[in-house]
Formats: structure tokens, sequence, C-alpha cells
């Protein structure tokens, strides 16, 4: 059954996408969250970008500390995807630290920056000059 999940979580995170960019998602609450379980589910089950748009939406929009944990855990999972966004997003995580969950820790943020850069992101290669 897990297999199945992976299978058919990048069509779900499309949907979910697709109906949160959508007038649907906005016009209740009943809907918003049901969008945020598609995503939820996709993320559950691997979707690199699911990973990556659920754990920023969690981030950086959750309600309560605990959602945006759980959003920078969903993020680091998605950078060691290979996720671009969520490359950089942990190396401000890893060179800030984050409410004790995550500390300080100058060598992860240089490596999710490095790898970040390497693929283009203007942001890291930028702070991988100031010499972060």
């Amino acid at each position: 059954m897990r297999t199945l999940g992976k299978l058919v979580a990048p069509l779900i995170f499309w949907i979910a996408y697709g109906l949160f960019r959508s007038p649907f998602a906005k016009s209740s609450k009943a809907r918003h969250d049901f969008v945020m379980k598609l995503f939820r589910y996709a993320a559950d089950h691997q979707s690199r970008r699911a990973l990556s748009v659920y754990g920023h939406l969690l981030h950086f929009r959750g309600d309560g500390i605990q959602n945006r944990i759980q959003g920078a855990i969903y993020l680091q999972q998605a950078a060691d995807k290979g996720d671009m966004k969520a490359q950089y997003q942990m190396g401000k995580v890893f060179e800030h630290g984050y409410e004790g969950y995550f500390q300080p820790d100058e060598l992860k943020a240089r490596h999710y920056y490095s790898l970040a850069a390497r693929q283009g992101h203007p942001l890291a290669l930028t702070k991988l000059e100031e010499g972060v």
C-alpha cells in the first residue's frame, strides 16, 4: 500500500496545488483544510514538490511553533531530495537555528547553501560569497 501511495503522491500534489492556486480553496476554511490534507498526504508519501510546498506553507504560515517546526522538517526532507528552494531555506535555518529544534550549525548551513548554489539559486550564491 505504501508503494501505491508513493506512486500517486505526485498526482495528488498537483491536484492540491491546482486547487490551492484557484479560488476553490480560498472560499471556505473547510475547503482550505481539505487542500492542506492533500498536500500533507503527498508530502508524507515523499513527493519532493509536496515536501517543499507544504513545508514552506507550514514553516512560514503555520499556526503555532509546532507547525512551523514540522514545516522545517518537511523542508529538510525536500532539501535532501534535491529541491533548490528548500536547500536555501535549510541553509537559513541552520545558519540561525530555529526554536531550539534546529541548532545553529555553520557546516550544515554551508552544505545546504552550496547544494542550492550548484543549482543556480542566486541568494545561496550570495550567501556563499559572503562567507557563510
